[in-house]
């Protein structure tokens, strides 16, 4: 039996949307591996000291002494050359064929500006390196068309293997409303950390455009300041919250307590937080980037991702919706578009892909 060994190198890193989409694959294909639907064996490969997933069928091993990019190169990619490897983070070892490695955006190449000039010389010629010798997958249609145009590698051969949003259907903390000194209804969400590509300072700016005190904006993730600098923000007022990271209970109760989540990303190679959004039964008022209009469809309502403007309209619009017409609306439709994508769907996708690789 051929063997794909996944790399874990995720493990050692805080999580955000790549990381997610790498634990959540790596969870959805052991519950595949207990049903019998893999025809290979499965190896979770992880460096000293990384987090543990709680896996049934997957054997997980630590390996090497290295970390960081080094332990990619090197120790992971002699343990993964006996099989297939599967990279599900962005990068992986440039001496392995036979290995599928997931590159969620084209962010470095578009947005350069968006990251500091090591890491942008790092990844330009390590995806490139990859393109060339591994199958390349990536999570959208729109991804799949920003790779083709800025690596060697043609669109018809990247394969596409979505986010899901099981991960959010779960027992909400609904306390964390009341903790955070909140009342339902009576604010509006964001998601991610202050990077300039995640655009916090759109949200900020149309809030102030609101009749002071009519609604308050939560800003959920890793806000430090001395990591991502100001990323362009207005200097928050008092009816900004900033909690921090919070665990994915307590996101599911600020949801289902939102009056909707804004999701103001200048660029996205997919976006997980609308869908999160959608099985929370929360509305969702995002930016036309291309990609969160691909996932999200006709249930969420766009403003272009500088215009406080027509964001701050759309807030209002939902304040003013006292009779809950609107929101039922969108909630009607976020169902329908969520039902299209799952984690257990995308981790068969990668594993016929793998399969594929190790017959080649």
């Amino acid at each position: 039996m051929q063997t794909v060994f996944i790399n874990g190198r995720f493990l050692t890193q805080p999580i955000s949307g790549v990381q997610r989409y790498a634990q959540e694959i790596v969870t959805a294909l052991d519950a595949l591996a207990g049903d019998g639907a893999l025809p290979a064996r499965y190896v979770l490969l992880t460096p000293p000291g990384a987090r543990t997933l709680p896996l049934r069928h997957i054997e997980t091993q630590t390996i090497g002494k290295r970390a960081g990019h080094y332990w990619d190169q090197v120790d992971y990619a002699r343990a993964a050359s006996r099989g297939t490897a599967l990279c599900l983070a962005m990068t992986g070892p440039v001496a392995l064929r036979r290995q599928v490695v997931v590159i969620h955006d084209a962010a470095v190449q578009r947005h350069p500006e968006h990251f500091s000039k090591p890491y942008v010389f790092a990844h330009s010629w390590l995806d490139r390196l990859l393109a060339r010798r591994a199958v390349v997958a990536t999570v959208s249609e729109f991804s799949r068309r920003e790779l083709a145009d800025v690596l060697p590698v043609a669109a018809k051969d990247i394969v596409v293997a979505p986010n899901g949003a099981e991960h959010l259907s779960i027992t909400p903390d609904a306390g964390v409303v009341e903790r955070l000194g909140l009342t339902k209804g009576g604010y509006f969400l964001t998601l991610g950390n202050l990077t300039r590509n995640k655009n916090l300072a759109v949200a900020l700016r149309a809030l102030a455009r609101l009749q002071p005190g009519s609604a308050k904006l939560v800003a959920v993730g890793r806000m430090d300041r001395s990591v991502f600098g100001s990323a362009g923000l207005p200097e928050p007022g008092a009816d900004v919250l900033l909690p921090g990271r919070l665990d994915d209970a307590e996101v599911a109760g600020l949801m289902q307590g939102a009056r909707a989540l804004i999701f103001p990303s200048i660029y996205e190679g997919f976006g997980i937080p609308p869908l999160e959004a959608f099985v929370n039964e929360c509305p969702v008022l995002a930016s036309t980037a291309p990609a969160v209009q691909e996932v999200c469809g006709d249930a969420a309502d766009y403003f272009e991702p500088h215009d406080d403007a027509t964001l701050a309209r759309l807030m209002q619009m939902l304040l003013d919706d006292h009779d809950g017409e609107v929101r039922r609306e969108r909630l009607a439709k976020g169902r329908q578009r969520v039902a299209r994508y799952t984690w257990r769907g995308s981790a068969q996708i990668l594993a016929d892909a793998c399969a594929k690789v190790a017959a080649r």
